[in-house]
């Protein structure tokens, strides 16, 4: 791989995914708002840029990984963007999740300039970053694709091109609807369980292996059940996807009926300050409803 990568944003995702670019031999150059999160990346290798335009200037790959669709506004075209310091020829990776109607939109500014654009949303939380087994859903061109692969598959298991540029937004999108759904029918499940006097634990032990088994019912269930709140996947985030869910929702006149609902079920605790807890403590939301911690 000759090409000199830089990385933008360093947050719950973003760190684990630069960590194994650089095991992996790739030259780095990294960035981050707040700038000591990059002091673990340089003891690994990596070399840290004060803006984004200094580590575009230094690669001809840009991965992307931050929180909103105005984060990577700002980050392309902002004062000291990379989109000032990327020669032509260059290839920015958008791995963050976002609009997919402003990701086509910077795929058509950046391509003005001579500069390609993929947009990669993934999933697989914390840990999948940290173990570099993220599923990856790519949209972009077949050419853009295949170069941004192998720097992909240093952060990921699963890749799939699932067609042109927005189309990859468009698809994480469709997996933030199975997430939060499919989190809403663990935590129902684990409160019927409570409520009958059952241990919990033994009931994930049962049921998981078979039809009602899932990543979140896994991953997550343990964590509720021991008051584990820690994140995989920040409540402020999920609610960020969620609202994209039912904008794209709303430009397309399709009813997101279970969605909205979850979408206000997270309105509590972002009113109670938990922000930052894990996507799963939706599950004190449900229980909350019924009288239960």
């Amino acid at each position: 791989m000759a090409d000199r990568v830089g990385f933008v944003g360093l947050g719950i995702m973003g760190r684990g995914m630069a960590a194994n670019l650089v095991r992996a031999g790739t030259a780095l150059t990294v960035y981050n708002r707040t700038a000591e999160r990059t002091a673990p990346l340089v003891e690994l290798g990596a070399v840290a840029a004060r803006t984004p335009r200094a580590v575009a200037q230094n690669s001809d790959v840009v991965i992307i990984c931050v929180s909103d669709t105005a984060d990577v506004e700002q980050v392309l075209f902002g004062t000291d963007g990379v989109a000032d310091g990327l020669a032509p020829g260059g290839l920015v990776i958008d791995t963050s999740t976002v609009s997919p109607t402003a990701t086509r939109h910077w795929a058509e500014r950046l391509a003005e300039g001579g500069v390609a654009f993929v947009d990669a949303p993934l999933t697989g939380g914390s840990e999948g970053a940290e173990q570099g087994t993220l599923s990856i859903m790519v949209g972009g061109a077949d050419a853009d694709v295949e170069r941004a692969l192998p720097y992909l598959q240093q952060v990921g298991s699963t890749i799939t091109h699932v067609g042109p540029v927005g189309h990859g937004q468009v698809t994480k999108l469709a997996n933030q609807i199975l997430v939060v759904s499919n989190m809403l029918g663990v935590a129902e499940a684990l409160m019927f369980a409570r409520a009958s006097g059952l241990d919990l634990a033994k009931v994930i032990t049962a049921v998981e292996g078979g039809a009602g088994g899932s990543w979140m019912l896994s991953k997550r269930a343990p964590q509720v059940i021991d008051d584990d709140w820690r994140p995989g996947f920040r409540v402020d985030l999920q609610q960020k996807d969620l609202r994209l869910v039912l904008e794209a929702a709303g430009e397309l006149r399709v009813p997101m009926l279970a969605t909205s609902l979850i979408s206000q079920l997270y309105q509590p605790l972002l009113r109670d300050g938990r922000d930052g807890d894990g996507n799963h403590a939706l599950a004190e939301t449900v229980a909350r409803l019924a009288g239960q911690r």
